[in-house]
């Protein structure tokens, strides 16, 4: 389906099928405020924008390959928006001060997408840690009663 500006729309199915999850995760993501409320054909229908699959395919990038939680997901989505919304407003008329503090804007928004980040990069590297160290226990025990060391 078309607007009247020529944008191609999809319904939940299609955007679901595309996006590989199930129209009720999409349904989801939009109740927990991750995903505007699609636009609606006179049925009532749920339809995706271009921009709609492009947040959903964050999402699952997101909590796909960084492993984060809805809550996370949200506030990194919401620094995009913040981002966005700077770089719509952005006038290259504008004053020096003024470009300034949405270049501070977006610099703060930013740096918490980064905490965010780095907040779960240290959790990983703590399992990892742990996960090592258990693999050296098992490889210590392995080591004390294999054959060899029973003959020293």
């Amino acid at each position: 389906m078309d607007d009247d500006q020529g944008h191609a729309y999809l319904q939940i199915g299609e955007a679901a099928e595309r996006a590989k999850l199930t129209q009720r995760t999409l349904r989801y993501y939009e109740e927990k405020g991750l995903l505007s409320p699609p636009t609606r054909m006179e049925g009532g229908f749920r339809l995706y924008s271009a921009e709609d699959i492009e947040r959903i395919d964050r999402i699952r990038q997101l909590k796909d390959l960084l492993g984060f939680s809805l809550a996370e997901i949200k506030e990194m989505i919401e620094s995009e928006d913040v981002r966005l919304q700077i770089k719509a407003e952005w006038r290259s008329d504008a004053d020096t001060a003024e470009k300034a503090e949405k270049i501070r804007r977006a610099r703060e928004v930013t740096l918490q997408q980064i905490a965010l980040v780095d907040q779960k990069m240290e959790k990983m590297a703590a399992m990892r840690d742990s996960l090592a160290e258990r693999v050296q226990k098992y490889d210590a025990w392995l080591l004390e009663r294999s054959p060899e060391s029973a003959k020293t």
